[in-house]
């Protein structure tokens, strides 16, 4: 889940993309296979078990969680996104 802005944009599925742990510098490389854009994180949770949006079975999802990351203003400037993908390479 991230917000829809310029960068995100960009995304098409099948893209491929890096993450690096900033801590153990552990990287892994995943494919895009999914790209689901809402207005705003409360659509979003509504769409999709809390489960696929990375929440423990006994966490309590609940789309404020987003807002320390992402304001309310950058929300209603730019929408979000769901991306769903695949680890392709797991770098550890």
């Amino acid at each position: 889940m991230r917000l829809n802005d310029e960068k995100r944009q960009l995304l098409k599925e099948n893209d491929f993309i890096e993450f690096t742990n900033r801590v153990t510098l552990e990287k892994i490389i995943v494919k895009i296979e999914g790209l689901y854009k809402y207005s705003n994180f409360k659509e979003l949770y509504k769409h999709f078990d809390k489960i696929a949006i990375g929440y423990d079975k006994d966490d309590i999802a609940n789309p404020k969680d987003m807002e320390k990351y992402y304001s309310k203003e950058e929300q209603d400037k730019y929408g979000v996104i769901g991306i769903k993908v695949r680890v392709i390479e797991d770098r550890k």
